[in-house]
């Protein structure tokens, strides 16, 4: 009994050679950040196995033959809108009304030449792919500016998705197999060297569901990177095309640049050179006046009148 588990388990071994560093490759390719953030919208689920108790588990006689080509579509957009706030919650009720959702949402100040703060928002949005050109186009009809930047992107990750769907599949049959051998193992050591094995396939099994679930997730929906800008930072001012605002801003930065390098230097005259210029200066000042007092004391000895001898 323990020959036939050892050539088993040797058999075994060779046949996932192949697959442990694909499955290593695969914990680093992983992205949980994408998966995470699509985990509540439902995705195309594979038919499990007849008579399995996990019904998200992927069949191993499927064939992907019969499956369309994954491809994962993206785009990104800026552009300048009257005012950004209300431009984001259209899209996030644009997004929500295609069936997609907000991924991120944020708002920062910028402040004019003026002095004038106005609101830009920078926004991920994810939309069915099949709406995506839908969804940019509404987008861009939030505004009647010339676009800024857009661009569309795609993958095609059909080959991927198939390599992972068929290293699935050998070790499904592998875990198979490990299970009928550890229900037939009696020596502890014999079940406790299969259940090892069976483990690391099963870690094997799961990232590669995982990366099968983003591939599929991220075809379904595509995500759109929006950054919305107030046309009142797009546009400055004009006079018979000069633009005094270039000027002014000019000279407004130099007469920062000036009163930065005199308290510049006022800092460094108090904390540095004049601290410096005393203990030099301080020693040698004492040293002089030493000296000239003792010549000044000399002097006057020399000059005290003497005393004359009475007749």
């Amino acid at each position: 009994m323990y020959k036939k588990v050892l050539f088993a388990l040797v058999i075994l071994s060779l046949l996932l050679a192949s697959c442990s560093a694909s499955s290593q490759n695969l914990r680093s390719a992983s992205q949980p950040d994408v998966v995470t953030e699509m985990q509540n919208v439902g995705a195309p689920a594979l038919a499990a196995p007849e008579g399995s108790g996990d019904k998200g588990a992927y069949a191993p006689d499927q064939t992907v033959a019969s499956t369309d080509r994954l491809v994962i579509k993206n785009g990104t957009l800026s552009m300048a809108v009257d005012d950004p706030l209300v431009s984001r919650d259209n899209i996030a009720h644009l997004a929500e009304a295609m069936g997609g959702f907000v991924v991120t949402s944020e708002m920062y100040q910028q402040t004019l030449n003026n002095g004038v703060q106005v609101p830009q928002v920078s926004m991920t949005i994810r939309v069915p792919a099949e709406r995506l050109n839908e969804a940019l186009t509404s987008i861009k009809s939030e505004t009647d500016q010339p676009i800024i930047n857009e661009n569309l992107s795609s993958q095609d990750v059909t080959a991927e998705y198939t390599d992972l769907n068929s290293r699935l599949i050998n070790l499904q049959a592998a875990e198979k197999q490990l299970q009928e051998i550890m229900a037939s193992a009696i020596r502890t050591e014999d079940v406790l060297a299969v259940y090892s094995q069976l483990v690391s396939v099963r870690e094997q099994i799961e990232l590669i569901k995982g990366q099968m679930k983003y591939y599929e997730q991220s075809a379904a929906l595509s995500s759109i990177n929006i950054s919305l800008i107030a046309n009142a930072a797009m546009q400055p001012i004009s006079i018979a095309g000069w633009q005094p605002a270039g000027v002014a801003k000019q000279a407004l930065q130099s007469l920062i640049n000036t009163l930065q390098s005199l308290a510049n230097f006022g800092i460094r005259l108090v904390i540095y050179i004049i601290p410096v210029l005393l203990i030099i200066f301080v020693p040698i000042a004492l040293i002089i006046w030493g000296i000239v007092s003792l010549v000044r004391r000399g002097r006057k000895g020399k000059k005290a009148p003497t005393s004359t001898p009475e007749v």
